[in-house]
């Protein structure tokens, strides 16, 4: 029985079942080696050796493929089919070819879709290891671990508060910086428009926009102000209009080609709200059930065979009509062609989304998706009549439009219509909204009467900020990153906390903010647009065989390494002061009286420039510090300036003053000395006004906890509070959040417990219903059928015993299910049996306790659940300097 080795469990499943048991299917979860990291792992003094290291825990999934090769040497590689999948069997093969007997055949497999056609047709069709995309994913995986580990200590040394750089991540970054940037610099213009609300001698009405006076063609701010506009809209009034010319021409939309990778990640955060994360993992899980071709492609063109599929799903659903005469073919745009696989696209085009059997929301909504853009590309174009009204006066000094549009046809589009990222700044109305208003029959030279006639005032707007899609959409626009890249770099930039997202958009943190502009300006080069798309250009190049990886590192190596001896000299002094510079209009924004921006608003005499913290991070503070001890956080919040400190009054004997800090706006009771070096303290809650805050306010701050009384079930005593996460109410252990920080200070006994109940009732999922019920267990209970994360299996009691794949729910019998629950009780240990004492090892080190883990599917990632403090020590550590991969 050939050994057939995929990444994930749930693909091995799928793929057994078509293979049957004449192979042995066994999962690598992911990859099985990787660089560790620590320094010298890639060693740029002999050649760019590269020293791999098996990840313990992908030693046991290793060991279980070694086992299954002493039974069949024979080994079939059938991971995904692109450059990861490629390097994932070369790890494989590398790793498992000293173990391997003499004359065993290994084998690379690929398919598009894991269906049983697809399958079998790779397995009758082997090939060797595409070495050359194996060398692509060297020289990409050398890259970012020199960039990671020579660029981030950079950063943590001349930098404090920075976590890491990496070679795509940190241009991805920029991006959003470099939107905000020019948002904040956006100066924004008014300009007025005139309509009329006009009318057919019938009495039809419609309205038009204004577009020509006094004989001239007008531009947007031909009309600045409303002045001009009044004077418009009465040259408009005093004049009799009728209609010079109609004008109907037909048009037609043609559909969008299928998806590729970059496209599905757009739509999918238009239409369903998916960042590229969860639309990449909804996507895996269709996939590796067979439901969707592989999902990392940058193709749009479609298997011969799957075209005529879906023009036959076309005819049948929809009729002959939608059915163009000829299929229509769509050019690949792929840049590699190692990423240059089919469009993603249903395996079966008569599944319909309402026959499909998948429980998980996001993958129901995202092949609903993939189902209908693949039909509707292969459709009717859509056809229209767009019509066009001008009406002027005798004298020329006036002359409106009026634009509609008719559908004729819908075509394609009674399936599918693409969604839209923003409407186009600083369009005219015309250009968003015109051509899809009806208009009523109008004939050339009737009169058009004047109901009504007004001016409306405008304003540009800055361009939008990017939402995971645009980001997306912005970086396969400049040849940025790949299609196996995307999710992972646009998550990185967010776990690192460089950027948020809220309502969808993608907002730079202020950390993000400096180590951009470090970035920008001691390596430039690295940095730029034009750099990072010349080199996936080069790793293309590797791909496909006209480039040698090891001569590409080292053209950048010898340049990189340049860069980075020409930091080594510089003081933190100076890094601040370049960034200082570099982000001052965002830091220092402009005051509503026209002062210096830069003047301490305490003292009012020193100036305000950028300060780092021993424990790291950056502050604005004054400059005559310690004679002024005015702080800041780099932003203030909404953009306001932030008050300095101020005594509010006295309670008891001490000062009561509002400070600030680092991390904002606090209250102290008096101040720290050397008995008491931390006085009490209370931050400021959000929302809460700094300038206007008073000493009762004050006190009720540094009052919390407040105790509102003792639980009347155990007498404990019950407190409100603000912590970490908001207000909250705490009883013994158990904390419960509150919706409104004021309620910290009113809440009663009656209502503290109401939230406390509810906390403890909260999130309790409902018992899952049975599919069937199949009679009471001669023990008594009743014996059911369930579903499960695994799939089906029977109940009684605590026993659940899975239905094995010759059973159905639906077939199986009260007496099958008897035997299942009756083989799964005595393979289970009974309660109060002692554990068998453990086996000496012979000949080997004491054994370690097995630490339980979720494995990631593609990366191979680990959370391990149980660890010795010191072993979580120094993973922490590890993982603190772990630099990020692109």
């Amino acid at each position: 029985m050939p050994v057939v080795v995929v990444e994930s469990p749930a693909k091995a499943k799928t793929i057994e079942k078509y293979l049957g048991g004449d192979y042995r299917v066994l999962a690598s979860f992911g990859h099985v080696r990787d660089l560790p990291p620590k320094d010298g792992s890639v060693d740029t003094n002999d050649d760019f050796a590269m020293k791999w290291e098996v990840a313990a825990e992908s030693r046991k999934h290793v060991k279980a493929i070694k086992d299954a090769l002493k039974e069949d040497p024979d080994l079939i590689l059938a991971t995904d089919p692109d450059r990861e999948g490629e390097a994932i069997s070369w790890h494989l093969l590398e790793t498992l070819a000293p173990s391997l007997k003499k004359g065993a055949q290994v084998s690379r497999v690929t398919f598009n879709a894991i269906t049983k056609a697809a399958v079998t047709d790779a397995m009758a069709h082997p090939r060797q290891i595409d070495q050359p995309l194996v060398d692509a994913y060297l020289a990409r995986r050398a890259l970012d671990y020199l960039v990671g580990f020579n660029l981030s200590p950079v950063l943590w040394r001349k930098l404090p508060g920075a976590r890491s750089a990496g070679r795509v991540q940190s241009v991805c970054l920029r991006l959003i910086v470099d939107r905000e940037m020019e948002i904040e610099a956006f100066k924004s213009r008014e300009y007025w428009s005139v309509h009329a609300r006009l009318a057919t001698p019938s009495g039809a009405e419609y309205d038009a926009t204004l577009v020509n006076l006094a004989g001239k063609k007008l531009e947007r701010f031909d009309i600045a102000d409303e002045t001009q506009a009044n004077m418009a809209v009465a040259a408009v009034q005093h004049r009799d209009l009728f209609v010079t010319s109609v004008t109907a021409k037909p048009a037609s939309r043609n559909p969008w080609p299928p998806f590729m990778t970059s496209t599905l990640q757009q739509e999918a955060s238009r239409k369903l709200g998916l960042g590229a994360r969860a639309c990449m993992s909804a996507a895996q899980r269709l996939y590796e059930a067979g439901l969707i071709t592989y999902m990392r492609t940058d193709g749009i063109d479609m298997a011969p065979e799957a075209v005529m599929a879906a023009r036959d799903a076309i005819k049948a659903r929809f009729g002959a009509e939608y059915l163009p005469k000829s299929p229509r073919m769509y050019k690949n745009k792929a840049k590699n062609a190692q990423e240059a696989h089919e469009c993603i696209r249903p395996t079966d085009m008569m599944l319909s989304p309402d026959k499909l059997r998948v429980s998980e929301k996001d993958q129901r909504a995202l092949y609903d998706l993939i189902w209908k853009r693949t039909l509707a590309s292969q459709m009717e174009a859509a056809r229209m009549e767009r019509t066009t009204v001008e009406i002027g006066s005798k004298d020329g000094q006036v002359g409106l439009r009026a634009n509609g549009q008719v559908m004729l046809f819908d075509g394609f589009l009674r399936v599918y219509d693409q969604g839209r990222d923003d409407p186009t700044p600083n369009a005219t109305d015309d250009d968003d909204a015109g051509d899809s208003t009806r208009l009523p029959v109008i004939t050339q030279g009737e009169t058009a009467d004047k109901r009504r006639v007004w001016p409306d005032q405008h304003f540009t707007q800055p361009p939008p900020r990017y939402t995971e899609a645009t980001l997306v959409k912005r970086m396969e626009e400049l040849g940025i990153g790949r299609p196996s890249t995307y999710a992972s770099i646009v998550t990185t930039i967010q776990d690192r906390e460089y950027v948020r997202k809220e309502q969808n958009r993608l907002i730079p943190e202020d950390k993000g903010r400096l180590v951009t502009a470090f970035l920008v300006k001691y390596f430039p080069r690295y940095v730029s647009y034009d750099f990072t798309a010349d080199m996936e250009t080069e790793l293309d190049e590797i791909s496909a065989g006209d480039r040698l990886w090891r001569d590409v590192l080292g053209r950048f190596w010898r340049d990189f390494t340049k860069a980075l001896e020409g930091t080594s000299d510089l003081r933190i002094g100076e890094v601040l002061e370049a960034i200082d510079e570099a982000l001052a209009p965002h830091l220092y924004p402009a005051r509503a009286d026209g002062g210096d921006p830069r003047e301490c608003p305490l003292c009012h005499q020193g100036r305000l420039n950028l300060k780092t913290a021993r424990s790291g991070g950056a502050f604005i503070g004054c400059s005559r510090y310690p004679e002024c001890r005015y702080t800041r956080p780099l932003s203030a919040p909404d953009g306001e300036e932030v008050a300095g400190d101020r005594v509010l009054g006295e309670n008891d004997g001490d000062e009561i003053s509002l400070k600030v800090g680092r991390f904002g706006p606090y209250v102290q009771r008096g101040e720290a000395t050397a008995e008491n070096p931390k006085p009490p303290r209370a931050s400021l809650p959000k929302g809460w006004d700094a300038a206007g805050l008073d000493l009762d306010r004050a006190l009720m701050l540094l009052n919390l906890p407040r105790p509102i009384g003792p639980h009347p079930d155990d007498g404990q005593m019950i407190e409100a509070g603000i912590g970490r996460y908001g207000p909250y109410v705490k009883h013994g252990s158990k904390y419960a959040n509150l919706p409104e920080v004021d309620e910290v200070f009113t809440i009663g006994m009656n209502r503290a417990v109401e939230v406390l109940a509810a906390k403890q009732t909260r999130g309790r999922a409902p018992a899952a219903a049975p599919l069937r019920e199949l009679g009471d267990h001669p023990d008594g209970g009743p014996v059911q059928v369930m579903n499960g994360r695994y799939g089906p299996y029977v109940k009684w009691g605590k026993i659940n015993a899975t239905l094995p794949n010759s059973m159905t729910p639906e077939t199986i019998t009260m007496e099958q299910a008897l035997e299942l629950i009756t083989a799964k009780a005595a393979k289970s240990p009974k309660k109060g049996a002692k554990k068998a004492a453990p086996k000496a090892a012979a000949k080997t080190k004491a054994a370690k306790p097995k630490a339980t883990a979720k494995t990631a599917t593609r990366t191979g990632a680990t959370k391990t659940a149980a660890k010795k403090p010191a072993a979580r020590k120094a993973a922490a550590t590890k993982v603190a300097k772990t630099p990020t991969s692109e």
